[in-house]
């Protein structure tokens, strides 16, 4: 499994190239940005992205959805409660982020769900908090955690479907489920390190770990 962590943007999101480098399927995660610079990362591995998966749908992580999909083709994949928010972005927001408008979701997907490309399967774990349908994705050691959980922090719940109480409990009782060693990706880079893990995360989080108040 190929896994590429790349900074896009004006925005300090990560956008991830996973891949299957014998069949040659990959995936995109929170493609924000720099679309040219994923596919050339993606060109260099004899990668074709089948999927855009958006973690969630504020317009800083879906603005690069358009390029993407002009350029690849891909299927678009949000969770459900998601689907309609992706394609109703305010213009005056749209035009805030000088960003173009994603087309509509291709596939929704649910808790328990998986995402294929080859012989990579990653699981759909629904995280709302910092959104009604905002999700992770764990495969082989790894969890991509969009914004519910970042490196020492936790994602904004004072937007419109945000709700502080539902993110401590998607990530208490989901991503703190998964083994200690899992590598935590976020979706921002806004933390002391670009990565973490459970472990840590649950003995340190100021906003979530074993001594928040």
């Amino acid at each position: 499994m190929f896994v590429k962590q790349m900074e896009v943007g004006r925005f300090a999101i990560f956008a991830y190239l996973i891949g299957d480098e014998n069949t040659g399927e990959a995936l995109v995660i929170d493609p924000a940005a720099e679309a040219h610079r994923i596919l050339t990362e993606a060109g260099k591995k004899g990668l074709k992205i089948k999927y855009i998966v958006n973690t969630h749908s504020h317009i800083d992580h879906i603005m690069g959805n358009k390029q993407m999909k002009d350029l690849t083709g891909a299927s678009i994949v949000i969770h459900e409660k998601e689907k309609e928010n992706l394609t109703q972005q305010s213009s005056s927001m749209m035009n805030m982020f000088g960003a173009d408008p994603s087309p509509p979701a291709d596939l929704t997907v649910k808790e328990g769900d998986s995402i294929t490309v080859g012989t990579i399967s990653l699981e759909v774990i629904h995280t709302p908090g910092h959104s009604p349908g905002s999700i992770s994705l764990h495969v082989d050691g790894l969890v991509f955690t969009g914004d519910t959980l970042f490196v020492g922090a936790v994602g904004r719940t004072d937007l419109e479907g945000g709700s502080w109480h539902t993110l401590v409990t998607s990530i208490r009782t989901k991503l703190f489920a998964l083994p200690d060693a899992t590598v935590v990706l976020p979706g921002h880079n806004y933390g002391a390190s670009p990565k973490s893990t459970i472990g840590i995360e649950k003995g340190s989080n100021p906003y979530v770990g074993n001594n928040a108040r």
